[in-house]
């Protein structure tokens, strides 16, 4: 086949460079690769990739067929490699669907030793805590969506939001005393059915999976990057091709994450109903219903069969965000990524519809894309245009790189408790 072709020209396996990372975006609608060359705290896309998914391979955002899907993975992985002249052995693959779970939870712990000032020791303890509460909520929540009580689930991302002593924000909870520890801690949940069929990708394409990352929380670390103290707040909209995905991020910290199966396939397979058409068809007049040669009584069709969807969509939105209750407002701006958020009444919908009035927004939203160049510490050195679509594979790189790199004497302390909460 044709990446094995490709990988006789290339360093083989162990020859890897170790400087090297592939952020693999296993999309409904597309696989997209992304091989990265470290360089001190950036990153610098050095060969880009991408393949089609067939209507098969995925369900819900989750693999449904591993083999179809190693397939594409190759093919995308082969066109990286081919452009980068290299090959990434260290991968960072996303995860999304309706049963990823991803939250905030507040634990008050009080120190029997309130004199005594807080160290890492006593941090770890306390975050061991939160997560084993967190891990019973998410098993829960899955088992009732699932009707499986038995539903085994995994910790896939964690990142600290806040931390509170004595009713104080601080940002350095080492050498405080102080009776009352509150700790925010974003944690993100997916069933072990989801993560093994990654692993199983990952161990068919021989690469080392270096994390498995909660696709809305990739997105936020892409626009994170590395600053600690970063004050960025904005709700992050991932549109995919079967699920949009959610992230509430506020003063730098991930409020938490939220999903529904509503994405680019919903509108393409709603055109093909009501107009009687194959899936690539209605595909074909989704993506042209601007075209100024369509005849105008099949764009009124296409529009009709969109808006419909899209009703449904905004509904959804609605709903996720509404869930956001522990939250006083909601942030004013909404930053889209995802071939979904291409279409065109999406984004204008979002703009000029009123499905915002009952949720806890101060004024209407700005809607904006996210653009390759708000990503921090990420730089594309392929010329290859790359846009929104891209911006997934982009945060998968970022949280890579958190995984990997080594805690050193310049870290905050908060980097170093989020650096103990990475899997």
């Amino acid at each position: 086949m044709l990446l094995n072709k490709i990988k006789e020209k290339l360093p083989s396996k162990g020859d890897a460079k170790d400087d090297l990372l592939v952020g693999l975006d296993i999309g409904t609608e597309f696989v997209k690769a992304l091989i990265a060359r470290v360089e001190g705290d950036n990153l610098e896309i050095i060969g880009v990739g991408r393949a089609r998914q067939d209507l098969s391979d995925m369900h819900g955002g989750a693999i449904a067929d591993i083999g179809g899907v190693v397939r594409n993975c190759e093919d995308a992985l082969s066109q990286a490699e081919q452009q980068a002249g290299a090959q990434g052995r260290r991968a960072v693959i996303g995860i999304a669907g309706e049963l990823v779970k991803g939250f905030t939870s507040t634990i008050r712990y009080k120190r029997p030793q309130p004199d005594r000032a807080l160290d890492i020791n006593e941090m770890e303890f306390i975050i061991e805590k939160v997560q084993e509460r967190a891990q019973v909520k998410a098993q829960s929540q899955i088992a009732i969506e699932t009707g499986n009580t038995d539903v085994e689930v995994k910790l896939v991302n964690s990142a600290i939001v806040s931390i509170h002593i004595d009713g104080y924000k601080v940002s350095n909870p080492i050498g405080f005393q102080g009776k009352d520890v509150a700790i925010q801690i974003y944690t993100a949940f997916a069933p072990m059915v989801h993560i093994g069929a990654l692993e199983r990708a990952a161990g068919e394409l021989d690469l080392d999976l270096v994390a498995v990352a909660a696709e809305p929380f990739a997105v936020s670390r892409s626009v994170l990057g590395t600053d600690a103290s970063s004050n960025f707040t904005a709700i992050l909209t991932d549109v995919g091709g079967g699920t949009t995905d959610i992230a509430v991020v506020n003063d730098g910290g991930v409020e938490g994450t939220k999903m529904f199966g509503i994405g680019g396939r919903s509108f393409t397979r709603t055109i093909a109903g009501d107009m009687e058409l194959s899936y690539d068809d209605a595909e074909k007049l989704k993506v042209n219903v601007d075209d100024a040669n369509l005849k105008s009584s099949v764009a009124t069709q296409v529009n009709a069969s969109i808006d419909k969807t899209l009703e449904v969509w905004l509904g959804g939105v609605e709903l996720a965000l509404s869930e956001f209750d522990s939250v006083d407002h909601l942030p004013n701006r909404i930053l889209l990524c995802g071939g979904g958020s291409s279409l065109v009444k999406l984004v204008d919908a979002l703009k000029e519809q009123d499905w915002y009035k009952d949720l806890p927004f101060t004024k209407r939203p700005s809607i904006q894309h996210i653009s390759p160049k708000d990503v921090v510490g990420i730089e594309d050195k392929t010329n290859s245009s790359l846009d929104h679509t891209f911006i997934t594979a982009m945060g998968l790189l970022r949280v890579g790189y958190d995984t990997i790199v080594g805690s050193t004497e310049t870290d905050s302390v908060k980097e170093k408790l989020n650096r103990i909460l990475r899997v």
